[in-house]
């Protein structure tokens, strides 16, 4: 004991011999040390593993010779001359450290959520959970992916500071590695859906449109819509790719290549806008595929023009009636946003207005009516506001080319906003993809030619103008029933809800009784062709399936070789399977429905209550087996896309995706981005792009409110 608390004393001592040799001596003293004699520096720990450990004796130089492990307090010697690994191998191997990775199969227990964005604290799953490098990668790879970071994302300094506190063994890499990690899951999520397409003989429906990019180069998305076997509808972009040329026998081939590439074989329906050059590619699309008999009656109904682009025709007809008093209201809105002190006086004029509103002022963009509907359901809550802009600045009076808005214009923008947002409201619920369209293409179609036919009689001057106008764009695509793609039509006949009855009462009061007779007669002509080729198919796949089978539901395998007689006595054996097969189809069916057809016998049950949230696909997978051909007609034509919004949000992403700061990416790795980003965001979740305005206001006011009571209860407490 003696002697340990003498070398206890001696390191004392040194580390104070220490301490007093690195005070600086008073000039004169007998320490002074003469400036030829340079004093050595201390040595500076540079390795990482001192992190880990302290120093805990030193020799009479001040060297360190023993050291502590920070955790479990384990003793080493550390002598210079021996290295560090001693103490890197403990550290490797403590089993207090929090981050050892001694026992890599050893897990935690961890709360693994359900769901996805808001939905994820709903629910959460207890599961063990181990760090995996190779994991996190590919989840950072993901994460990159759909929230669309630039690759470099990895290397910025606040992303590395946030790793290392959550997950120091998370090991950094390059961006090129990072971008080799998101061609990966591109090509592996391709594989699994293409798997899709080919085993399952899907059949699809397709819309595509044109989106040239910053770096001036053509873009062709397209789109894939189908219901799976599930009866669940799925939007997929299964193709970003550069077209060298806008003809529409250059569209054609890409779609055609494309197609070829995923396997893709049976078609339904292609969407697309009214170019000419669409038309052209509709047509070689439908030579090509009809050829392989992958379109439906030889793609009679394969083109489905976007009813989105036909609204946007119709209403540019009727603004142009009143559009000078929309640019006079649209000159009003881009003085005051024009600069900081006149959105401040603008401001005030709205307080002394004592106007509630919260919404900001929105400059529309002319060329697209829906932007104008919305700049002027947000002007009109201002319009006594501009009033006494006009009043008070009369700069306001003088910038304005056209001058300020007048009370007629106020009043046609009124008549405007009450007229478009038919319109508006159509676009929108035409224009979605993660629900069933097809149906909900002959109530809008119904109630905007109504609208337009009461309004046209109206005796406000402006609006029958307006209607007069639209009414004659309306009949140009859709007033002559030649035009119409009856694969629309037959949507509502398949909706329970509705049937033949319902399309015969809204067409009389439209025309005339011998017209509405014609089209209901040439309507139901066309639901029997449609019923007749899905039952062949039907039939024949029926066929192949018992032909490939025994008495006994084993499947039989056919032999490799043998001679011609054998052959022949085979294919003689098949095709009597085929026809009994067939035959015994046919007398369950007429024995299940009495001798009537499956077509007649939907036509004359009872329509199903139409109910607030009723979900069409969901009864029909219930009634699937009642209507065994009538389910596979309504899993083709309700998958089918009414407006081509589905491609054209995709340029919304590459956008996005190819900014000013990310222009020199290559056209491979924007289809990567882009297709696996839809393909990862692959459920109902909604994301939102740009801030809510309202929200950040919200949010803004309870923070002053809570820093006020704070404040408040100070004051009080003082």
């Amino acid at each position: 004991m003696s002697s340990m608390s003498s070398m206890g004393d001696k390191s004392d001592n040194v580390r104070s011999d220490l301490r007093t040799n690195t005070e600086p001596s008073e000039p004169g003293s007998k320490d002074d040390v003469s400036p030829s004699v340079t004093q050595k520096r201390p040595y500076k720990v540079r390795a990482d593993v001192w992190e880990h450990f302290t120093k805990t004796k030193f020799d009479k130089n001040g060297k360190a010779e023993r050291a502590a492990c920070n955790y479990c307090g384990a003793d080493y010697v550390c002598i210079s001359a021996n290295g560090t690994s001693t103490l890197r191998k403990h550290i490797n191997n403590c089993r207090k450290y929090p981050y050892n990775e001694k026992n890599k199969n050893q897990k935690i227990l961890s709360f693994h959520h359900v769901g996805q964005g808001d939905n994820t604290s709903l629910s959460s799953n207890l599961v063990s959970w181990s760090f995996n490098q190779e994991v996190a990668r590919i989840a950072f790879a993901k994460m990159l992916i759909m929230d669309e970071l630039p690759f470099k994302f990895i290397e910025r300094e606040g992303f590395r500071q946030f790793m290392n506190i959550v997950q120091p063994n998370f090991k950094f890499v390059s961006r090129t590695t990072v971008v080799k990690d998101c061609l990966g899951i591109y090509a592996s999520e391709k594989k699994r859906l293409r798997d899709i397409f080919t085993k399952s003989g899907q059949r699809v429906c397709l819309t595509t449109d044109l989106w040239t990019s910053l770096q001036n180069i053509s873009y062709m998305c397209l789109t894939a819509h189908f219901i799976d076997m599930d009866w669940k509808l799925h939007k997929r972009i299964i193709n970003f790719c550069v077209v060298h040329s806008h003809k529409g026998k250059e569209i054609g081939k890409a779609i055609e290549l494309c197609l070829l590439d995923w396997g893709i074989e049976k078609l339904c329906t292609l969407t697309v806008d009214n170019a000419s050059s669409n038309d052209v590619a509709v047509e070689y699309l439908k030579n090509k595929f009809s050829k392989k008999n992958g379109c439906i009656i030889d793609g009679k109904y394969f083109h489905v023009r976007c009813c989105a682009h036909i609204l946007n025709l119709i209403v540019k007809d009727g603004i142009n009636e009143v559009g000078d008093s929309i640019s006079r209201i649209r000159g009003a809105v881009k003085y005051v946003r024009s600069s900081p002190g006149r959105v401040l006086q603008f401001q005030a004029c709205v307080d002394q207005e004592r106007i509630t509103a919260k919404m900001s002022l929105v400059l529309d963009v002319p060329t697209r009516w829906n932007s104008t509907y919305l700049m002027l359901e947000t002007v009109l809550k201002y319009q006594k506001a501009f009033e006494r802009l006009e009043e008070q600045h009369a700069q306001f009076s003088c910038e304005l080319a056209l001058g300020p808005p007048t009370e007629q214009d106020w009043n046609n923008a009124r008549v405007l906003v009450r007229f478009l947002k038919r319109f508006y409201d159509a676009t929108n619920r035409m224009s979605g993809s993660l629900y069933v369209t097809a149906n909900s293409y002959f109530h809008e179609v119904f109630k905007i030619e109504d609208t337009l036919a009461t309004w046209s009689k109206s005796k406000d001057f402006n609006l029958s103008i307006m209607a007069v106008k639209m009414k004659e764009k309306f009949d140009k695509y859709w007033g002559n029933i030649d035009k119409v793609n009856m694969m629309l039509l037959i949507a509502i006949l398949l909706d329970p809800r509705y049937k033949l009855k319902y399309v015969r009462l809204c067409y009389v009061d439209m025309y005339e009784f011998g017209k509405v007779e014609e089209l209901v007669r040439r309507l139901m002509e066309e639901m029997k062709i449609i019923f007749e080729y899905y039952k062949t198919i039907d039939s024949l796949e029926s066929s192949d399936s018992s032909g490939n089978r025994s008495s006994d539901g084993m499947e039989v395998d056919k032999p490799d070789c043998g001679s011609s007689d054998v052959l022949d006595s085979e294919e003689e054996d098949d095709v009597e399977k085929r026809i009994k097969a067939k035959y015994k189809l046919l007398l369950q069916e007429q024995l299940a429905t009495g001798g009537k057809l499956e077509l007649d016998r939907y036509l004359e049950d009872d329509v199903v209550e139409d109910i607030k949230d009723f979900d069409i696909l969901a009864w029909w997978k219930a009634n699937s087996s009642k209507y065994r051909v009538l389910s596979h007609v309504a899993r083709d034509v309700f998958a089918i896309p009414v407006s081509t919004v589905a491609s054209e949000s995709a340029f919304s992403t590459g956008g996005r995706v190819l900014d000013q700061f990310r222009s020199s990416l290559t056209p491979r790795i924007v289809e990567c981005l882009i297709c696996t980003q839809d393909w990862l965001r692959a459920s109902l979740m909604s994301i939102d792009v740009e801030e809510n305005l309202e929200t950040l206001e919200a949010i803004e006011t309870s923070v002053i409110t809570e820093d006020s009571s704070i404040i408040r209860r100070a004051s009080q407490a003082l």
